[in-house]
């Protein structure tokens, strides 16, 4: 059997699943890897056969998407070219991670495409949602990479077709210690902004990885370095704490690690909206930018000991194959899944 595996690339979750999801496939079929998107700072441990641009977004500095620099980004054409021209024919199956080019190509041909990834779980109606309704951005994630079947990640196993996350190798295989420091990875967020508020907690070790910062920094009690996986999942690992987005990846590892955690979402970003509503649905705090009037969460946070427990065993296995198990053979097309 041959596989095409899509990969969203903007941001580091996608990439950091596909770690472990990409060689469960390979011992079961011949694979070839797709990545759209340029926003990532982890690399591939395996060999990506398309490098796409794809459709994505720039973080800003001030807690949320840069809107004239994701436009100033954006290719159109040239997404529409890509799916028009990828050559997905030659597969008997499409496996994609939120990646637009593939769904939208598989769409237009008629051809079926599994979805396995967190925004389809994000999705469902038994996940967690935020009191505030957002249709533009449901409706980002509904159609942004259509699909036939569904599968998905989220932070405990909501619904049928919901599993717990995927935890990479190198997470797993920490031994996590406390060395009294917090480690920060809020990348929608500028150095300045940051220095500002972490700044007001004197008494407290800062380790911040930041995107937008190409040098290590230290200013009196803030280390401020360039995102670098190896350091970061060192530093995560020896911490006391952890804050960051309301992504998925990095709270599920905080999370599996044992570590206290406190999430910001990003605004107006749907997906992280929702992943509050989760993360605070389990007891993790939850606040809603860095500004002044939140200080009082981060100090009571710094003050208390509790960790949220969780069980995230390591089925990615298994559930790859579940998947081929049902789709592994080639079929006529079902028609494409409205999402609930």
């Amino acid at each position: 059997m041959k596989i095409l595996y899509a990969i969203q690339g903007t941001g580091n979750g996608h990439i950091s699943r596909a770690r472990d999801v990409v060689p469960a496939l390979r011992q079961r079929a011949e694979v070839d890897v797709l990545v759209s998107g340029t926003e990532a700072e982890i690399d591939f441990p395996f060999p990506v056969r398309y490098r796409l641009k794809g459709l994505g977004f720039v973080f800003g500095k001030k807690g949320g998407i840069d809107i004239m620099d994701t436009f100033l980004k954006m290719d159109t054409g040239g997404l529409l070219k890509d799916i028009a021209r990828i050559d997905i024919d030659k597969y008997d199956l499409v496996i994609n991670d939120f990646e637009p080019v593939t769904a939208w190509a598989c769409r237009e041909r008629g051809l079926p495409y599994i979805a396995l990834s967190h925004q389809c779980a994000v999705l469902s109606k038994k996940a967690p949602r935020p009191l505030k309704k957002d249709p533009f951005g449901r409706a980002v994630l509904k159609y942004y990479a259509p699909s036939t079947a569904r599968y998905g990640f989220h932070f405990s196993a909501f619904d049928r077709n919901i599993f717990t996350p995927v935890i990479r190798r190198e997470i797993r295989e920490k031994d996590p210690s406390d060395e009294g420091h917090y480690t920060v990875y809020l990348p929608a967020y500028g150095e300045t902004r940051l220095l500002k508020n972490l700044g007001c907690f004197p008494d407290v070790r800062w380790e911040v990885f930041s995107k937008h910062h190409k040098e290590t920094l230290t200013v009196e009690n803030m280390t401020i370095r360039p995102v670098d996986n190896g350091a970061f999942i060192d530093s995560m690992a020896r911490s006391t704490g952890v804050l960051c987005g309301a992504g998925f990846e990095t709270p599920a590892e905080a999370l599996f690690l044992k570590k206290k955690l406190l999430v910001i979402p990003m605004k107006a970003q749907y997906e992280q909206q929702c992943n509050a509503a989760a993360l605070q649905s389990m007891g993790v705090p939850v606040i809603r930018s860095l500004k002044r009037k939140h200080h009082a969460v981060i100090r009571r946070w710094l003050d208390t000991a509790d960790v949220v427990p969780v069980d995230y065993p390591d089925i990615t296995a298994d559930i790859i194959d579940r998947i081929l198990a049902k789709h592994g053979h080639p079929e006529p097309a079902a028609p494409f899944a409205e999402m609930p």
